[in-house]
Order: structure tokens, then sequence, then C-alpha cells
């Protein structure tokens, strides 16, 4: 008799138990704690812009240099207005002329056809002659 009510004040539990998974989601946090610090970081190909490039300041003078010649093409971009397409030694001095106290931006856009050479020789021009603050302008890649 004495089995019969030990039957009966046996009931099932019908709650879940979570100490095993929490028990497992602390296993997982630590594994990912470890393996965080392992992972190495993707190698930055410098020579690309992947960023979205810096706008000219609104005072900048936009420099062109086209892939056919020596002219360079003078763009003050507050305005949008066209300050003529010259030779190379008189845009430097019509450069030296619009800038107050050469403080103003000089942003260079060269066609990517244009040697090398000549866009360091036009820095190297701008230097000569004063001029401070010279950037390069690049196209956001797709």
């Amino acid at each position: 008799m004495n089995e019969w009510r030990n039957r009966r004040s046996r009931r099932f539990k019908s709650e879940i138990n979570v100490v095993p998974y929490i028990d497992v989601m602390l296993v997982l946090l630590i594994i990912f704690m470890v393996a965080a610090p392992l992972i190495s970081p993707s190698i930055i190909n410098l020579p690309t812009v992947g960023m979205q490039a810096n706008n000219p300041a609104p005072s900048a003078i936009e420099i062109v240099m086209r892939s056919e010649g020596g002219v360079l093409e003078l763009i003050d971009t507050a305005s949008k207005k066209s300050l003529g397409s010259l030779p190379q030694p008189q845009a430097i001095q019509t450069i030296k002329s619009q800038q107050e106290n050469l403080e103003r931006p000089v942003v260079i856009s060269a066609d990517k056809n244009v040697r090398y050479e000549a866009v360091v020789k036009l820095l190297a021009d701008l230097n000569r002659e004063g001029v401070k603050r010279v950037g390069l302008s690049v196209v956001k890649s797709p």
C-alpha cells in the first residue's frame, strides 16, 4: 500500500531545465572572447580610394591637368568660374595673384593618363612659389 501512495505523490514536472542551456551559452561566449583577438584585420590597398573623397574647400582654386599637353585650366570652385587656360608658369602666377596670404587652398585634378612626373613638377613649382595648401582631387572608386 505504501508503494501505491508513493506513486501517486510523484508527479511529472513539466518545467524546462535551463541550467544546461546557460552552461552552453557561457562556453560559447568564452570561445568567442578568446577567438576575437586572433582574427587578423583585412589588408588595405592604399593606392585606391575606397571612401568618399573629401570635397575641396569652397574657396579653393582647382587646377585641371589634361593628358593632351602643358596647358592648365584654372577654376574658382566658389563661383564655378573658369580663370582661363594658361601654360604652367602663367597659371602659377595667376594662382599667386588670386590668393590672399598664400593660404587659399589649391586642388589639382589631373587626368589619370597625365604622367606622374608632370604632377610632381607642378607640386614642386607651387611649393617653390610659396603656395602652402595644395591637395590632389580623387574620384570615389565604384
